[in-house]
């Protein structure tokens, strides 16, 4: 058992969260295994049509007892209609991501949800924190995905939230394994996020060149698309190319929107274009060289865990 302030507060086996990934979790399979497992599977409402959603959170709860979640993106055109089913099935948790809380909070809690909500920086945890979440998880750069714009690093994110806020925090971004989890809980953190890993499992419903790309990545396989806009980690393929091109060459921002709004993480998740869709991962791609089932890699992260912080504390011999 690995227990922390995070575990207690939504009655986890481990401190680990799947990280709530457009198509790759948006559906029941992948969350109801790494929930099963102990780790809080977390269903990615973003794409879903609600009816959908309906669906996954049930048969979730018919397959499992242990607490799950949904990841609500709340700039959504769907966020409202996804944020009604979710409170009106009491579902354990909301993460909630991209847009504040605070209108939404009230009705969550009064249903006796959970609410973690994702942030980029210290200032974000702070007002996280004072509209009255109940824990945050700090996405650093390296993170796939959306990381924060100021590019910090989840090395030092994890310790500057650490100093802002009392709640209790998971981090995100460059976590792969149990010792990636060990280093959260020894910065301070309370648990981990970790998306990549879990795209690459049996259950991720991503299509298989998608997994095939990211299984043959490297550590500096991906870039940052959107550098100083709304960036996306990727990995480099033929559109991140194009953009980087564009770049060089001076384009203006509408150019440079105009090829960004062409390209859709649904076109490589789905479709299966890993050449000109965008193809999000994270650095920790280049840790990962098989796919697993995530109830297995649950598993390993936390034995894994328990062996790094016993290298850590072992007495020095004489």
């Amino acid at each position: 058992m690995l227990q922390t302030r995070l575990t207690r507060l939504l009655g986890l086996r481990y401190p680990i969260i799947q990280g709530g990934m457009s198509w790759a979790s948006s559906n029941a399979a992948l969350p109801l295994a790494v929930s099963r497992a102990g780790g809080l599977g977390t269903i990615a409402a973003g794409p879903m049509y609600p009816e959908d959603l309906l669906v996954a959170i049930r048969a979730v709860r018919a397959g499992t007892d242990a607490p799950f979640a949904v990841n609500i993106p709340l700039y959504n055109k769907r966020a409202q209609e996804h944020l009604d089913i979710a409170i009106s099935e009491r579902v354990p948790v909301i993460i909630g991501s991209q847009g504040g809380p605070q209108k939404h909070l009230s009705r969550a809690h009064d249903a006796g949800i959970k609410w973690l909500q994702v942030v980029a920086s210290p200032a974000h945890a702070r007002k996280a924190q004072a509209a009255g979440v109940d824990a945050v998880i700090a996405v650093g750069l390296e993170a796939g995905g959306h990381p924060g714009p100021d590019e910090v690093g989840t090395l030092v994110l994890a310790r500057a939230v650490a100093r802002a806020v009392d709640i209790p925090y998971a981090v995100a971004g460059g976590i792969a394994d149990g010792a990636g989890l060990a280093a959260a809980l020894c910065l301070g953190a309370d648990g981990a996020q970790l998306g990549t890993r879990f795209l690459l499992t049996h259950e991720s419903n991503l299509h298989p060149a998608y997994k095939q790309a990211a299984l043959w990545a490297g550590v500096a396989d991906t870039t940052l698309v959107g550098r100083g806009r709304s960036p996306v980690r990727m990995l480099r393929n033929v559109f991140a190319q194009e953009y980087a091109a564009l770049e060089r060459a001076g384009a203006s921002d509408a150019e440079l929107d105009a090829l960004f709004g062409t390209r859709s993480l649904k076109q490589s998740a789905k479709d299966g274009d890993v050449d000109h869709g965008k193809v999000e991962a994270g650095q920790s791609v280049g840790l990962i060289d098989a796919l697993r089932p995530a109830g297995d890699v649950v598993a390993d992260l936390a034995s894994e865990a328990l062996q790094a912080l016993a290298r850590v504390v072992e007495p020095a011999r004489a």
